[in-house]
């Protein structure tokens, strides 16, 4: 048989968590049509000899709800072996909308997930006002990987209640009628889902708290009962789950899927304020699934922390008025500038005595105790002698002194990474156990936003690499690990017919030299819209990345194919021929 593309002799993780094989794979009409020993050839060949092949990577968490309208590649995670990625979480988004709203979308974007105004300003053409027709947008433009889009709650409630809604008034009965009404409509024209932020660390750009912060159980049921309108669709919240109490919060979600039969998940990580909280939520989960609510833990496989350098948005000196009186200089004076030894004495004297009630960053951006130098190749599990702090007392410095110097190595590109969540320890064994959980499932990369001061949509390639092939204890087998991120996060958000090597499923594949497999050091770039700065991070050892049959990456380069496409709704899991 002539087949569309045959990849040959690779050791296969199949996506259902079994022990590596060897095998063939025959992708015809984009379609998975045999595994195993092919006889026939392939109009494409792929030499997977000493490779792993995988099922493509499905990435629940990201933001690329502004960047797919403009963009026909979702990079850096299609860098990172994903090949179908969700947007919309968080709770914001761009549709609905009034044309008399864009602006406030805008503002909230940026300030929640730190995506630059400017290029959204520029970047949006706001050809929509429902979530159907954003739908649509998306759609006319051909993109590297699959996209899913959840409906967002901010946008919702201002579309639905105007200044009312920003101002976190109470919906009015008119109000819910309203949202149930539309939710269903988004999921019946393609939303995968809904989602909904309930933190107080999510605000817009001039300070004002996302409109969804304090809805009440009656505002996110009748959302909830929309989606069991339409008849599918899944929940996304995240929660500081503090209002009135842990138990409480997660006690209203549990109501909404007993109520409206959607599964929900929910993001978690070990906060270090408080950091045996996340124990306690999994507990929950546990007991929910135990009477048959299925409700998960999206959960990341590495700190979650920010970088801090000359190139980004933050570093320990932003708010000193020396600093930010050469802030918008190039890099190249800055550091100039920097080993000047007056400057220097200012900067040194004036990090002692910045304010925090200013900017409750502050108090990160300084603990130099938990701030690490973060190599090439970055260092994830950083060791206690690589703080600042231990750093600083080696070289003779004060912990500030060595932060700069640090900072200033490679021409002012290196940088410093200041973790605040999954970190409390100084290990990543709270870590492992979230991922070991089996009401859990990888998430919260973050693709697209929080674009000059983290960079987390590498989080596929950190969890193969560093969990299945580095860490030194509490390693995880390969097959597991490929089907945490596959077939596990697929089947969060109903997408059955792809996260699996098997016939009749979508051909999405990866080809990986798991030897190689590493992620880069973000690079500071100019590639958005109005000139607009993101980091991106690319990675090594991604043989092949495969959407639809089509290769689209080799070797980390574009191939120029395009085959991604909007994946409106959940999916049937194909009938397997065994």
């Amino acid at each position: 048989m002539l087949y569309d593309l045959v990849i040959r002799g690779g050791e296969l993780a199949d996506g259902d968590g079994g022990p590596l094989r060897s095998a063939d794979v025959a992708v015809s009409d984009g379609r998975i049509v045999a595994v195993g020993t092919v006889a026939g050839r392939g109009r494409d060949e792929i030499d997977a000899r000493g490779k792993l092949v995988t099922p493509g990577f499905v990435d629940l968490h990201t933001h690329y709800d502004g960047q797919a309208t403009w963009d026909s590649r979702l990079q850096p995670s299609s860098w990172h072996g994903v090949t179908t990625a969700v947007m919309g979480n968080c709770g914001v988004g761009f549709a609905p909308v009034r044309p008399q709203h864009r602006n406030r979308l805008i503002e909230l974007m940026e300030g929640v997930e730190d995506i630059p105004g400017a290029a959204l300003h520029e970047g949006l053409s706001w050809q929509w006002e429902s979530f159907g027709a954003y739908l649509d947008a998306l759609d006319l433009r051909p993109h590297d990987i699959d996209m899913a889009a959840q409906l967002p709650h901010g946008a919702l409630r201002v579309y639905v209640m105007g200044e009312r809604g920003a101002r976190l008034e109470a919906a009015t009965a008119d109000d819910l009628q309203q949202m149930r009404q539309l939710s269903a409509e988004a999921v019946r024209a393609g939303a995968i889902g809904f989602s909904s932020s309930r933190s107080v660390n999510h605000r817009s750009i001039k300070g004002e708290p996302t409109p969804s912060l304090r809805a009440s159980e009656d505002e996110l049921m009748a959302i909830a009962l929309g989606l069991q309108d339409a008849g599918r669709g899944v929940l996304q919240f995240i929660s500081d789950f503090n209002t009135p109490s842990l138990d409480a919060e997660f006690a209203m979600l549990t109501r909404l899927v007993a109520t409206s039969g959607r599964p929900l998940s929910f993001s978690l990580a070990q906060r270090h304020s408080a950091p045996e909280h996340w124990r306690r939520l999994l507990a929950l989960t546990a007991a929910a699934n135990d009477q048959g609510l299925p409700i998960v833990a999206q959960v990341a496989p590495r700190p979650i922390g920010v970088l801090l350098g000359l190139q980004g948005s933050r570093n320990p000196f932003s708010g000193c008025p020396s600093y930010q009186a050469i802030a918008a200089l190039p890099l190249d004076q800055r550091v100039a500038l920097l080993r000047q030894p007056g400057l220097r004495a200012r900067l040194l004297g004036e990090v002692q005595h910045l304010p925090s009630h200013r900017d409750p960053l502050v108090p990160r951006l300084t603990a130099f105790d938990r701030i690490y130098s973060f190599g090439d190749p970055p260092d994830y599990e950083p060791p206690p002698d690589k703080a600042v702090t231990a750093i600083a007392q080696r070289l003779g410095l004060s912990p500030a002194e060595a932060a700069l110097e640090l900072m200033l190595a490679d021409n002012g590109r290196a940088m410093l990474f200041a973790p605040f969540a999954n970190y409390a320890d100084g290990h990543l064994d709270a870590c492992r156990d979230m991922l070991a959980h089996p009401n859990t499932v990888p998430g919260l990369g973050d693709g697209g936003a929080h674009v000059s001061i983290i960079s987390d949509a590498s989080f596929p390639t950190y969890l193969l690499s560093h969990w299945g092939r580095d860490r030194n204890r509490g390693r995880f087998d390969i097959g597991w690990l490929v089907k945490r991120q596959t077939a596990d996060t697929a089947r969060a958000v109903g997408l059955l017919d792809r996260g699996r090597v098997a016939p009749g499923y979508k051909a999405d594949l990866n080809v990986i030299d798991l030897a190689a497999l590493q992620c880069a050091v973000p690079v500071m770039t100019s590639d958005l819209p109005a000139g607009g700065r993101r980091l991106l991070q690319r990675a090594t050892g991604f043989d092949a990345t495969i959407v639809s049959g089509l290769p689209v990456y080799r070797h980390g380069e574009a191939t120029g194919a395009l085959p991604g496409r909007l994946v409106r709704g959940q999916t049937v899991r194909p009938q397997v021929q065994r």
